[in-house]
């Protein structure tokens, strides 16, 4: 159902783009933006591993220096069939961790020094069985996809607005100003929600997975009840956008920022996992 979820969200995804490319500028405006974010979401999804891991300055590690992890992550690869991943630590307070690599073949485990310290063997397990299902489920694509076509949308919108203030100049490609002026304000905002909608659908499909990997479904349920309390308490400087990236979002925000968010509600998460394990 997952799956099915994010397919349709990517569909809507690409008929706001059409609408957006047929209210400004006609076909050549979309095709323009397309290009534009493509060529810059082409480039992150190549290169997210190191740019990510760089960022927040991982270490990786040997099978001597983190036996436990390593030991983990090798048996859960090996049954997801999968090649085994590199591992690193992030010296860092708040517990999370993070999978990154544009395929399986290029892929990276990160986990901070904080949620090695809290967890139990087994509640890694689950985490560390969320995160390969990101990678088996090759979730750096479908992300680069939604995030291509927001972007698209947000650059049409910017097109719009600059189109605004020095004029159009040619009004014969077909773009429609009432659509335009809409396109600018709803666009951008509606092409936003779906894009954090389709990462909330992948985080489901990864726990799901994650559980099945561990064996026992309340061991990423014992994690996420753990992570949850303590990045509330421990902050994290993480950067906005990389924040889909985490088992748990290391930003905070509720309310309307819900709909914005990379994350569900960890108590649902928590909630559809012990379900599994009825």
């Amino acid at each position: 159902m997952n799956n099915i979820k994010t397919l349709v969200l990517l569909v809507f995804l690409t008929l706001i783009l059409v609408w957006a490319g047929a209210a400004f500028g006609g076909k050549q405006g979309m095709t323009i933006a397309l290009i534009f974010a493509m060529g810059m979401n082409f480039f992150t999804y190549w290169f997210s591993d190191k740019i990510v891991l760089r960022m927040y300055r991982a270490q990786q590690v040997s099978e001597a220096e983190a036996p436990e992890l390593h030991g983990i992550v090798r048996r859960l690869s090996q049954k997801a069939g999968i090649p085994m991943p590199k591992v690193y630590i992030i010296q860092e307070d708040q517990p999370n961790a993070f999978a990154t690599g544009r395929n399986p073949g290029h892929a990276a485990v990160a986990v901070t020094t904080g949620i090695m310290r809290i967890l139990s063997p087994d509640e890694l397990s689950g985490v560390i069985g969320h995160e390969l299902s990101h990678i088996t489920h090759r979730d750096i694509l479908v992300s680069t996809v939604a995030a291509t076509l927001a972007g698209a949308i947000s650059y049409l919108a910017q097109m719009a607005q600059w189109a605004a203030i020095f004029g159009r100049g040619d009004d014969d490609e077909g773009g429609n100003p009432i659509a335009a002026l809409v396109m600018m304000i709803v666009g951008p905002i509606a092409a936003l929600i779906v894009q954090m909608a389709i990462s909330r659908s992948r985080e489901y499909l990864a726990d799901e997975g994650g559980a099945r990997l561990s064996g026992n479904p309340r061991f990423l349920a014992g994690a996420l009840r753990k992570l949850g309390l303590a990045s509330q308490r421990i902050p994290m400087n993480a950067n906005p956008a990389t924040s889909h990236m985490f088992i748990v979002n290391p930003l905070s925000g509720g309310g309307l920022l819900r709909l914005f968010s990379t994350h569900p509600p960890i108590e649902e998460r928590i909630a559809r996992l012990e379900t599994m394990s009825l």
